[in-house]
């Protein structure tokens, strides 16, 4: 059957937005309301006349509400075929009438966890007659229309549904109780029974929007977004203008948050990004001069990169943005003037958050490898105690300047290695395959940039340099001090770090370990 009129409709929803006018609707085409509990009083008090699911199973709702759908008079009428005479004919015999359509939606099960209610509380939001509707309705879409989005109460308000209707009903039907009984699981798992890796993992995403392509033209992709709690990241960044973000935009924007987040209570910091790597990272008294020293690390590798404050932008920082191509900008704010000197440049993507992340927040993350998924917790490591490990103790300012460089390096792809001098990055070696390469590519790059900018020396002269994990042999140390460097931070924990100590108090070095390794792959 294509087209089915609608002669009695179920309608028991816990969000009442919308069900009186869609109830008046219904009725004004004679067609039959049942209802239950709070929803038929809400009816009620519009006017409308309204049947009580009690009186269409002859048993009074019980147990508090827990009992008043579960009953064969109503899954009879929401499942039986209508043109097979055998359903029909136990229909007749048990007086069980059929429902055309069922509008429902459920217990607000996040809702009351999210608020931080009691356990019990929490329990009894776990909805089991709606659920148990909707699966009903959604199985014999055939015949039953089943609605659990208000959207949509304008398409069965005109009283009746076509089999294309009834179809999209039914997948909606079953997205929402699996994301239903997802929260409800995860719920259990992880709060009640305290599990960090459950039996059974349910994740449940909506689709936020289709994206042009994929990393390359020839992939396809979409941003999906958490069913769940409300978020707060790069995929709910408000954009002010510029074109839709690509895939790799989406991307290299939450990299560089996530860096940026870092320093979300320190001075005006600013994160370039490219290609998921920082190449230019800097701490100053303002933005703009955070902005350039950023910029003068690796200017190269800027260009058409991304770009992440820790304040709001502001119209000095924005002008000198515009001075060389970018592509997008992340921002917790931007005042009036900086948009206006953005809204010249059309191309240019300025993202507002509405706060920087927690980096040492809780958390999963998940990569799926042929078969399955590798699943781990957020590397929220934070710096704890350093251990000196070297005849020699570093300055308090190459103690700061480790600290810098350490906590870039944690979002640099491994190998990585990182100078850094006076807030800012001198060089950034990432993604090698052994380290000492990212150590000699790091400094190489650090000439370059004092080539570029004129300067007597790179920056590397002096600096503090960083390694995500430890130095295996002396070789990468000694590429450092090559470079310039007086002073390291690293985890230790190689079979030869009694080597490579060695080598950094004959080179005069500062080392300290931080016991703690940051491997980004």
């Amino acid at each position: 059957m294509t087209s089915i009129p609608i002669r009695r409709a179920l309608l028991s929803v816990s969000d009442k937005t919308g069900i009186v006018e869609l109830g008046t609707a219904l009725a004004a085409r004679g067609v039959e309301l049942v209802s239950t509990g709070g929803t038929a009083r809400a009816l009620r008090d519009a006017g409308l006349e309204v049947r009580d699911i009690s009186d269409l199973t002859g048993f009074p709702e019980m147990m508090d509400g827990r009992v008043k759908t579960l009953h064969p008079v109503v899954h009879g009428g929401l499942l039986a075929v209508r043109d097979d005479a055998g359903h029909m004919a136990s229909a007749g015999e048990h007086a069980i009438g059929m429902i055309d359509l069922v509008v429902v939606n459920l217990y607000p099960f996040a809702q009351t966890v999210a608020k931080g209610a009691s356990r019990e509380e929490i329990i009894e939001n776990i909805d089991i007659g709606g659920p148990s509707m909707v699966r009903s309705a959604a199985k014999n879409h055939a015949y039953v229309a089943i609605v659990t989005d208000p959207a949509d109460y304008d398409v069965v308000a005109k009283g009746e549904t076509s089999l294309e209707d009834r179809r999209r009903f039914a997948a909606k039907a079953y997205a929402l109780t699996a994301q239903y009984d997802a929260a409800i699981a995860n719920w259990f798992a992880f709060a009640d029974q305290g599990e960090r890796f459950p039996a059974t993992l349910p994740l449940v995403f909506k689709r936020g929007e289709a994206l042009r392509y994929g990393e390359n033209p020839h992939q396809s992709a979409a941003l999906y977004l958490p069913a769940g709690p409300a978020a707060s990241g790069i995929a709910q960044a408000e954009q002010l203008q510029g074109k839709e973000l690509s895939y790799n935009n989406y991307n290299d924007a939450d990299a560089a948050l996530e860096l940026v987040s870092e320093f979300r209570d320190g001075p005006p910091t600013v994160v370039i990004v490219k290609h998921a790597n920082p190449c230019g990272v800097a701490t100053a008294d303002t933005l703009v001069e955070a902005y350039k020293a950023a910029l003068a690390c690796d200017s190269v590798s800027a260009f058409g990169g991304i770009i992440a404050l820790n304040r709001p932008l502001d119209a000095e920082t924005a002008k000198a943005i515009t001075e060389i191509f970018t592509e997008v900008v992340v921002a917790p704010g931007a005042s009036d003037e900086a948009k206006a000197i953005f809204a010249a440049k059309k191309n240019l993507r300025l993202l507002i958050c509405d706060a920087l992340p927690d980096p040492a927040r809780p958390g999963l993350m998940l990569k799926t490898i042929a078969g399955g998924a590798l699943v781990q917790s957020r590397d929220g490591g934070q710096l704890g105690e350093l251990k000196v490990v070297t005849k020699r103790a570093p300055t308090a300012q190459e103690l700061a300047d480790c600290r810098f460089a350490w906590t870039v390096a944690k979002h640099v792809k491994s190998n990585a290695i990182v100078y850094a001098k006076g807030g800012s990055t001198a060089g950034i070696g990432a993604g090698q395959m052994n380290r000492l390469e990212s150590a000699r590519i790091a400094a190489w790059k650090a000439k370059d940039a004092a080539d570029k900018a004129g300067w007597s020396q790179p920056r590397t002269i002096g600096s503090a340099v960083a390694s995500d994990a430890f130095f295996p042999f002396a070789d990468g140390l000694l590429a450092a001090v090559e470079a310039g460097a007086t002073a390291v931070i690293q985890p230790g924990g190689s079979i030869r770090d009694d080597e490579v100590i060695a080598a950094a108090d004959e080179a005069g070095l500062a080392m300290v370990f931080t016991g703690m390794r940051h491997f980004r792959h």
